[in-house]
């Protein structure tokens, strides 16, 4: 007989539980990545602090597995600053044990809770929807009711789903005063639908974890089918359904609020891609601040979750420490805007987003090219999680022999060699004009760095979908490419590639279509790369 889901998912907690004590509890090792010249915050409380596992009850009675960690010596003689930390999707509730063990030595309150309808919670997956956003309220209510936690210094935070819920509650819930939202979104439909383009990979990874770990709801289960199946016929209602569980829908209220909002992503993240992340960083009025690093979706703080000195979750300290406990560490005065290179690993601090290149790299995408659709050229984005990890770690990004790509199935332009080194930093905007045999359609824009043997490592790279054109009628195309942090070395070059299959993607070419990129005399195609000189 095969084990029931639910008997599955016990025996995964009771092994993560497990592997997760056994690290709060021995303390971490000594050695884990490079540290920022910033300092570690110091604990503010000697001996252990105290952990209970707890039932809540969230919106509508459903109960959500938590723990709760208190400071050594709380005695209920005085108030202690506290975090709400909600998991992330799919994660038990022992996700963020060690550092919620960190927080609670340096003097917080800390509640780690199951999202609903994931493992022992009960409800159904919501999808950061309106009843996780009145979990996020009741947990806050009960904290501070069955805890010494300080009412004016409520702070929430957590990694991918956690941060979504955390910063969709600060819309909603004036009492948070700080929230770190790591891995998360702005925008969820411009995460997963970007360029009117299904990430499937993406969505399907959703979808399956989902699946094994909880109880999605029907209404999740029916948008997960419309979804990857690309029914047009449905594009208002998922749109809509993501508009209301995306934090830019709610800026107004965010900002009338004035939480203090830390962000921070990977360049790599294949599920909540950098873009909408500074979007909406740029439109915050309050305390903010923006980090991002190398790595792909919960890479870059996911070591911290065991424990081990991490930048990320260091400074997630440092700002709930200021803005939370008033500590004077500096954090207000440093630049906001923090980019870890992808190439150098070394930090850059930047007063704004749009501070970040101080010039445009203009590649004139000349002559007009035609290409046959529904074949995979060879270029292509990689695998979510994975090649972004294999960035990270190793810096080898996918890569293409741009001499050996089949030009009947890629149009691609190369720039001149360069002198010195070209620093990209920002968002890489291709402009062009597309004139497709079919209606609809799907190309997918890359951006490689050019060694002297013709082997491109990925920069960048977007889809771009369009439906309802008339055939055979040129149409103009503007694509942001996905942010990034990239140092292309002195005497390589920049190729741009256009195919029309990525495994990361839906495609809507219908078979046998063809798509032509040229580039009018009053309206020339190029892409431009942002640099910093």
């Amino acid at each position: 007989m095969r084990p029931s889901r639910t008997t599955l998912r016990a025996a995964i907690s009771t092994v993560s539980a497990a592997v997760l004590a056994t690290t709060v509890l021995a303390g971490a090792p000594a050695t884990a990545e490079a540290a920022t010249p910033r300092s570690a915050p110091a604990a503010a409380a000697s001996g252990a602090p105290s952990v209970r596992f707890v039932d809540i009850q969230g919106d509508g009675g459903t109960t959500l597995k938590a723990n709760v960690f208190t400071p050594a010596g709380a005695d209920g003689t005085r108030r202690h600053p506290v975090i709400v930390l909600p998991t992330s999707w799919s994660m038990p509730q022992i996700e963020y044990m060690a550092q919620a063990k960190k927080l609670a030595e340096a003097g917080y309150v800390v509640v780690g809770y199951n999202s609903r309808g994931f493992w022992q919670s009960g409800g159904e997956i919501d999808t950061a929807g309106p009843k996780d956003v009145a979990d996020a309220s009741k947990v806050i209510d009960w904290t501070l009711a069955h805890t010494p936690a300080d009412p004016q210094k409520v702070g929430m935070g957590g990694v991918s789903y956690g941060a979504g819920i955390s910063l969709l509650a600060s819309a909603f819930d004036k009492r948070i005063k700080a929230v770190a939202a790591l891995s998360g979104w702005g925008d969820l439909v411009g995460s997963i639908y970007s360029g009117r383009t299904e990430h499937r990979q993406a969505a399907s990874f959703l979808g399956g974890t989902g699946e094994l770990t909880g109880r999605p709801s029907a209404e999740f289960r029916t948008i997960m089918k419309d979804f990857l199946a690309s029914n047009l016929d449905k594009e208002k209602d998922l749109i809509a359904w993501g508009r209301k569980r995306s934090p830019a829908t709610y800026l107004d209220k965010i900002n009338a609020h004035g939480a203090a909002i830390m962000l921070g992503n990977a360049w790599g993240d294949s599920i909540f891609p950098p873009n909408q992340t500074a979007d909406f960083y740029e439109k915050l009025t309050g305390p903010k601040r923006l980090e991002f690093r190398p790595g792909d979706h919960a890479t870059a703080e996911g070591l911290g979750l065991f424990g081990l000195p991490n930048d990320t979750w260091t400074d997630t300290q440092r700002w709930f420490d200021h803005y939370l406990k008033g500590a004077d560490n500096g954090i207000d005065r440093e630049s906001p805007v923090l980019l870890k290179s992808r190439s150098t690993g070394a930090y850059e601090g930047y007063k704004s987003w749009k501070d970040v290149p101080s010039a445009q790299r203009r590649i004139e995408l000349n002559d007009s090219k035609q290409i046959h659709t529904n074949w995979d050229s060879g270029a292509n984005g990689g695998l979510i999680i994975l090649s972004s990890m294999l960035d990270q770690f190793l810096r080898l990004p996918p890569m293409a022999s741009i001499p050996l790509l089949p030009r009947s199935l890629a149009a691609v332009w190369q720039s001149e060699r360069y002198d010195t080194g070209q620093r990209v930093r920002g968002t890489t905007r291709l402009h062009t004009t597309l004139t497709s045999t079919a209606e609809s359609g799907t190309a997918i824009a890359y951006l490689y760095d050019v060694g002297p043997l013709g082997i491109g490592k990925l920069v960048t790279h977007a889809p771009y979908t369009f439906h309802d054109k008339t055939p055979n009628q040129p149409f103009g195309v503007d694509l942001d490419l996905f942010s990034t942090a990239y140092d292309v070395p002195a005497g390589h070059r920049l190729a741009v590639v256009v195919d029309t299959v990525d495994p990361l993607y839906n495609e809507h070419n219908p078979s046998g279509a063809r798509l032509t990129f040229s580039s009018p005399a009053n309206d020339p195609s190029y892409v431009s790369v942002p640099v910093r000189d």
